[in-house]
């Protein structure tokens, strides 16, 4: 788990969306960080891994954008910007493990069987008689 740098980071302080009276009007205390992927230190699997995220986040040229208006001040939005980076490169810092194909057991492929020929005789009771 690397820690992201900040002067990887751009950020921009914009105005906050919804209800908030007049400091929504006047200040700008939402913060929208960008992170370019290509750019960054990270290693190549880090950064391939990353662009491989299905994350609305992340733009087509490989930029993650990440707005934070929860916070009144700028300072906790920009932190939590940044810890929500960092979350997400902590996602894919691990590289998955590979899926091991396995047999089904005799006892399983035995009882699926079993299954089968009960349901058969299930529904061949359902059958109208014929004298």
């Amino acid at each position: 788990m690397r820690r992201i740098d900040e002067s990887e980071v751009t950020f921009t302080a914009i105005r906050a969306q919804g209800a908030g009276g007049q400091n929504v009007n006047k200040v700008s205390s939402a913060v929208q960080l960008r992170f370019d992927i290509a750019a960054s230190s990270l290693s190549a699997a880090h950064k391939a891994r990353l662009l491989a995220l299905n994350d609305a986040r992340i733009t087509a040229d490989g930029v993650v954008v990440i707005k934070a208006q929860a916070h009144r001040s700028q300072p906790m939005n920009r932190a939590e910007a940044l810890e929500r980076l960092q979350a997400m490169v902590d996602s894919v810092a691990r590289p998955p493990t590979p899926r091991v194909p396995t047999k089904p057991t005799k006892a399983a492929r035995r009882r699926r069987v079993d299954e089968k020929v009960q349901r058969g005789q299930v529904k061949a009771g359902r059958k109208p008689v014929h004298e």
